[in-house]
């Protein structure tokens, strides 16, 4: 949560005096105006309340391909703290600029862009840009357009956690209308995204989350948005699992977010043949799989990661389109809203100066 200050003190608490208009199109930071940017840099790795500074960086020049964009809104997701604490397996040279995944809007182009114009809302298409900051400048291909009737937060958050839930969903087991899929770390990004996602392929969820005070409102919030059953950690040990297997099958997918116990008790309730995805760490503790699980229920337990799928497929910018589209229609229709960060502490916002301001479409 310091953190998570920190970053709207230095980028999303201005004033209506930081803002200048440009060609009543579009809203951009005076510091923008005067061929600069301001963005979160650390020089080197370690916590982020130790080594990330707010500074103003001169503009990079506008190259042929080029596109220069806004920066709307970005998340704090936990594998950007990885990268800036030096153990996330891709890191990029230093200095560098936090953030990985936000929105943005395009105000220039370069002479030989075709496929952007300034107004349009972006992407970035990989890891890397560092999305932390008021403006950015990269190549086209380095960007994925949007589209501008999804809220604007949703828009920040389509790169990384609808992505990772949609592929876990259609890669790993054959599912169809009624099966259920099992995870933990339910009101994570990626868990909400699993949930909606599901609920949208017509799949029950059995959606486990860490007992705390407000474990009610918890509740309520996920089944909101599609959840079919919320159970806690400690309910996974329980006979009276066995009841709840009464009313939907065992699950042939289980999603792992968590590592370490949690792990091995979503595991325990897969159906026989069934698989476990993880896809990360949160609790740092090894996974241990039950020899029975293995031997008797023949689990299969395999591991996802977004960025290497990307790599995987060399034409990753493709694929990540047509994700992206059906994530936005299901958006459109109703069926998906943005991550809530009033219930999940590991996920925040950090917005530029314009979040704070309505923007001409």
């Amino acid at each position: 949560m310091a953190f998570r200050r920190l970053c709207e003190r230095a980028l999303g608490r201005r004033g209506p005096g930081h803002l200048t208009r440009l060609q009543g199109r579009a809203l951009v930071s005076s510091a923008a105006a005067r061929g600069r940017c301001e963005a979160l840099v650390y020089h080197k790795h370690g916590e982020p309340l130790r080594v990330i500074q707010l500074q103003t960086l001169q503009s990079a020049e506008l190259r042929d391909s080029d596109i220069r964009a806004q920066m709307l809104a970005a998340p704090i997701n936990p594998s950007d703290i990885n990268m800036v604490q030096g153990t996330y397996p891709i890191l990029p040279d230093l200095p560098a600029i936090g953030g990985n995944e936000g929105v943005g809007q395009v105000m220039d182009v370069g002479s030989k862009v075709t496929n952007l114009k300034p107004g349009d809302w972006v992407i970035p298409s990989d890891a890397g840009l560092g999305t932390w900051r008021t403006e950015a400048v990269g190549n086209m291909n380095g960007f994925i357009k949007v589209p501008k009737n999804i809220p604007l937060l949703c828009a920040a958050t389509l790169g990384v956690n609808p992505c990772t839930a949609y592929r876990m969903l259609s890669d790993f087991e054959t599912l169809k209308p009624g099966d259920s899929v099992i995870q933990n770390a339910a009101n994570s990004g990626v868990g909400q995204a699993t949930i909606q996602i599901a609920k949208a392929m017509g799949l029950k969820t059995i959606n486990v989350i860490r007992n705390r005070p407000d474990l009610q409102q918890l509740t309520d919030s996920l089944i909101s948005i599609g959840a079919d059953y919320v159970i806690t950690e400690e309910a996974l040990r329980k006979p009276e699992m066995k009841e709840l297997f009464k009313k939907v099958p065992r699950p042939r997918l289980a999603l792992n977010g968590v590592g370490g116990k949690s792990a091995t008790e979503i595991l325990r309730h897969l159906e026989k043949g069934g698989t476990t995805v993880t896809y990360g760490g949160m609790a740092k503790q090894p996974i241990t799989v039950p020899v029975s699980a293995l031997i008797f229920n023949n689990v299969k337990i395999r591991g996802f990661w977004v960025t290497q799928w990307k790599l995987d497929h060399g034409h990753g910018v493709q694929y990540k389109e047509n994700i992206l589209a059906i994530v936005c229609r299901h958006i459109n229709m109703g069926m998906m809203s943005m991550p809530s960060t009033e219930v999940d502490n590991q996920f925040s916002l950090i917005c530029s100066a314009s979040q704070d301001h309505s923007l001409e479409k």
